[in-house]
């Protein structure tokens, strides 16, 4: 595929949560550096000279002669979905760009987690991404045109220990992304999923701090801002970004065991054949009935 020189956003504006810091911080900057006005998104939590993240990020932007606004809001705040695809509109009459980016840990063992450090930890990654997607899917029919990314995880895709709530949480990404990607089909809106592995504020502790340089947010902003692309004809795919790399994750089916008459000793009997990912299929982008 032709590539042109440097892949441009002039004129879009994308609405990015959890953009005051880490990997959100990192997708702003690359798309305001090539053009793209940003609607940064993140909690409304004042420094000492009361600043709020989003806020430095858009005087960042600002000073080096970029546009930005910021909405100071947890997503998973009553309303924020709409605050935040208002103030878009607001200030820049359109959205073109919408990265679900926010989130927050609570990690526990299943034994000992709380109602609330599972309410909280859905309210951000699954609720939140849910109120601003619907917000702004209306504005992107209309558009005809939208380029969305969700985010996941490698917890969310095959589990990790003491993360029920955060994997739980991120592995409805995936069947949400998917869905969303054949509903917007018809109107020109693209959804991708990534599952991207940084060092942030919210992961530093978790990586050995020789991981932290390697694994800079920085490395995972390419994958994300192209799949933002106009030229990006890619959707309901689930991406991996980490450290340099890129891969494409996969969800597949082997041949299996077919017995319609089949028993619970049939089915013991024949594990082997049903669990044998020798040879796999790529299921298509809609549900269909199975061949019987």
């Amino acid at each position: 595929m032709s590539v042109p020189d440097q892949l441009r956003f002039d004129d879009r504006v994308a609405i990015i949560t959890g953009a005051g810091g880490g990997l959100g911080r990192a997708y702003a900057r690359v798309l305001a550096a090539r053009g793209a006005r940003i609607v940064a998104n993140d909690i409304d939590l004042k420094d000492d000279a009361g600043h709020t993240p989003a806020g430095r990020l858009c005087a960042e932007i600002s000073a080096a002669g970029g546009a930005a606004v910021a909405v100071d809001a947890s997503v998973a705040d009553t309303g924020a979905g709409e605050a935040v695809v208002r103030t878009a509109l607001d200030a820049f009459g359109r959205v073109d760009i919408l990265i679900n980016n926010a989130g927050i840990l609570r990690d526990r063992s299943f034994a000992k987690l709380s109602e609330e450090e599972l309410h909280a930890v859905h309210g951000v990654h699954l609720y939140g991404t849910l109120a601003v997607t619907k917000a702004a899917w209306p504005v992107l029919r209309e558009r005809g045109y939208g380029r969305v990314v969700l985010t996941t995880s490698v917890a969310g895709l095959f589990g990790n220990a003491g993360q029920a709530n955060y994997a739980s949480a991120k592995s409805a990404m995936v069947g949400l992304g998917r869905t969303l990607a054949i509903e917007g089909a018809r109107s020109g809106i693209n959804v991708n999923i990534v599952s991207p592995g940084a060092a942030t504020a919210m992961t530093a502790k978790l990586l050995p701090e020789h991981l932290h340089a390697a694994m800079a947010p920085e490395k995972v902003a390419p994958m994300v801002a192209y799949l933002c692309h106009e030229t990006c004809s890619e959707t309901g795919e689930i991406f991996f970004a980490s450290g340099g790399r890129y891969a494409r994750n996969l969800i597949v089916e082997t041949p299996g065991y077919r017995n319609p008459a089949a028993t619970v000793e049939d089915i013991a009997t024949h594990l082997g054949t049903i669990m044998d990912a020798s040879t796999w299929t790529l299921p298509g982008d809609s549900m269909q009935l199975p061949e019987l």
